[in-house]
């Protein structure tokens, strides 16, 4: 019977548990390692060469080549309507013309210069702008 090895390193266990669900999809079996004592105390992950994830020496390669296949194909899209009715801005995406947007909710450096002196925030709104169709990103 082949042995387990060690297959890949991970920093974090979501993209360790990803992989192992991408590879159980496909009929390859695969176990994490350290998982729960790094979640317990991240300080020794350094120590244990991070969270494994492993696999049967047989399986390998087929192992590399769904990982591979999987992270080439990995773009996905939200599915949304090309335009909305009563859209929250008058406005479209100067790339699609789709009026399904969002405005970019982060805080800009307005809101950290105001925190600092004043010592409470001011949020000043974006004028960068997300089209969901088509990812667009631009300013307004």
């Amino acid at each position: 019977m082949a042995s387990l090895i060690k297959f890949k390193y991970y920093g974090n266990s979501l993209e360790a548990n990803r992989d192992k669900q991408i590879l159980a999809d496909n009929g390859v079996q695969s176990y994490i390692a350290n998982e729960q004592t790094i979640q317990s105390d991240w300080l020794l992950s350094q120590a244990l060469g991070g969270i494994q994830l492993q696999v049967f020496e047989d399986e390998k390669e087929k192992a590399e080549q769904i990982l591979k296949n999987f992270l080439e194909n990995e773009h996905t899209q939200l599915e949304v309507e090309h335009t909305i009715s009563e859209p929250e801005f008058n406005f479209t995406c100067p790339k699609c013309g789709s009026n399904h947007l969002y405005r970019d909710e982060n805080p800009g450096g307005l809101f950290g210069v105001t925190l600092l002196f004043l010592g409470f925030p001011i949020k000043a709104k974006s004028h960068l702008y997300h089209c969901y169709y088509c990812s667009n990103e631009f300013r307004k």
